[in-house]
């Protein structure tokens, strides 16, 4: 049974006698249709929090749109408790009451379809069945992406940005941009097959690295050019990082949805590891150093109109890859870019890079909150792909390699720099959660008891009150 700190009343249930006779004996099963209506009630719940869950929502969103779909239908109560793979609900009314469980495929990121389920829980009215709900769920999950037609140029797009944003020239931009397009065309080839998937992202790590150093080494042996190839080769397998789960994963640990947070951290890092895996066999082949790097000489005038640049097509580049809606793409687009470009030049002026990343992410959501209504996206999907940007790819997989390579304490400077810039993001967009909607802790209006419910009386059960990051 999940805790109570974890139930979600939508009206407070009938308290229990204090006493009962001795000879009380339990009441026989109703025979009528009320079961029956649970039974299907609580599929047609469960099949829609794990559509949601497993779409990239956050474990607390899932549970509010739940909760909201239930109140439509007329139930009671319904409370919600979420396992590593699993998702489990009670759901009363009246005297009667049904629990399931369902299983939860491997989450992926869909802001379309994040967006379509929370509408479809924002307009369930009186008179929707359970069967009308599983039918618009279908749809939903039915809906082909957005962008498939262009996925690889956009995976390409973006894995060339951050080449310059981590000090990359002209030659690791385009070669990233190159070898990471063809490994995003690989990987959702693979990944149409049903292969494993920690498998197919081991081997497009190694393909995308690997074409980078065919067309890069050649020349550097030809004396042809000097190649910044810890920029160019890291960034070439930057479309593996699970940038959106490791934030979601914060942002549920801020809201106390520890289990659910814990699996996506843990997904994100056996990523990680299965893309480091293919990115050191090709550092190791090829005898490259991920470590020594020289600084990008660049005038200043020219550096901050390239970064923007980079940014507002990595931005576009990731929203296409999440499958958001068009207007979106533009506007996470635009946030990239004056919000990345904020940090960084906050950088530049000498903040450390947590404190500057902290700063952007949090402007990136006290804007998104004005804005993510008008593009009717919810909120999660214009924040997050906006500071995707911002991931320190290039020190998580510095990390993960130099650890395989006994080099510690050049290690260890990448692994705190990665955790604290990480945890600036999600941190950023809470604090403008906060202050969006004002320092308080307090229960969603569609969870208050409502007026005349039996939890008005003095004595009842109150769910604990919880904040509101989504």
């Amino acid at each position: 049974m999940p805790s109570k700190d974890k139930r979600a009343l939508i009206a407070d249930p009938t308290r229990t006698p204090a006493c009962e006779p001795a000879d009380a004996r339990p009441a026989a099963p109703r025979q009528d249709g009320t079961r029956v209506a649970l039974d299907d009630a609580l599929d047609a719940l469960l099949r829609f929090g794990a559509a949601l869950l497993r779409s990239g929502a956050t474990a607390y969103r899932t549970r509010e749109s739940m909760i909201l779909i239930a109140r439509a239908l007329g139930h009671d109560a319904l409370s919600v408790g979420f396992t590593t793979g699993s998702i489990t609900a009670t759901l009363r009314r009246s005297t009667d009451h049904a629990t399931m469980i369902r299983e939860i495929e491997p989450h992926g990121v869909n802001a379309r379809r994040i967006g379509a389920l929370q509408q479809l829980a924002e307009t369930v009215g009186p008179g929707t069945t359970p069967r009308d709900i599983a039918a618009k769920i279908t749809a939903i999950e039915a809906a082909p992406p957005r962008f498939s037609h262009v996925e690889t140029a956009a995976a390409g797009v973006a894995c060339g940005a951050f080449a310059f944003l981590n000090d990359g020239g002209l030659p690791e931009v385009i070669t990233a941009a190159i070898a990471s397009g063809i490994g995003q065309w690989l990987r959702v080839s693979l990944m149409r097959r049903g292969l494993n998937h920690h498998g197919v992202i081991a081997l497009c790590a190694v393909v995308a690295a690997g074409l980078y150093a065919f067309m890069t080494l050649p020349l550097t042996r030809l004396g042809v050019t000097t190649w910044h190839h810890p920029a160019g080769l890291i960034s070439a397998t930057l479309f593996l990082i699970p940038g959106f789960p490791l934030v979601a994963a914060l942002l549920d640990l801020l809201e106390h949805e520890a289990v659910t947070a814990v699996t996506r951290f843990a997904s994100a890092v056996t990523i990680l590891l299965a893309a480091s895996l293919g990115l050191s066999l090709v550092i190791a082949a090829a005898g490259l150093d991920v470590v020594s790097q020289p600084p990008l000489a660049i005038a200043m005038p020219a550096k901050l109109l390239l970064r923007a640049v980079a940014s507002f097509a990595g931005g576009c580049g990731f929203a296409m890859l999440f499958n958001s809606s068009g207007r979106a793409v533009l506007a996470i687009g635009l946030l990239a870019l004056g919000a990345n470009e904020l940090r960084l030049s906050l950088h530049d002026a000498g903040m450390s890079l947590a404190l500057a990343t902290l700063l952007a992410a949090t402007a990136v959501g006290l804007v998104a909150s004005l804005l993510h209504r008008r593009l009717h996206e919810p909120r999660i999907a214009i924040t997050v792909p906006s500071i995707i940007i911002m991931t320190p790819g290039l020190y998580a997989f510095k990390m993960i390699v130099l650890f395989g390579q006994g080099r510690v304490p050049e290690a260890l400077e990448a692994a705190s720099l990665f955790a604290f810039v990480i945890g600036a993001m999600g941190a950023g967009l809470a604090s403008a959660r906060f202050l969006s909607e004002g320092w308080r802790f307090a229960d969603p209006p569609e969870l208050r008891p409502q007026a005349g419910d039996s939890s008005d009386v003095a004595g009842a059960a109150r769910p604990r009150n919880r904040s509101s990051i989504r």
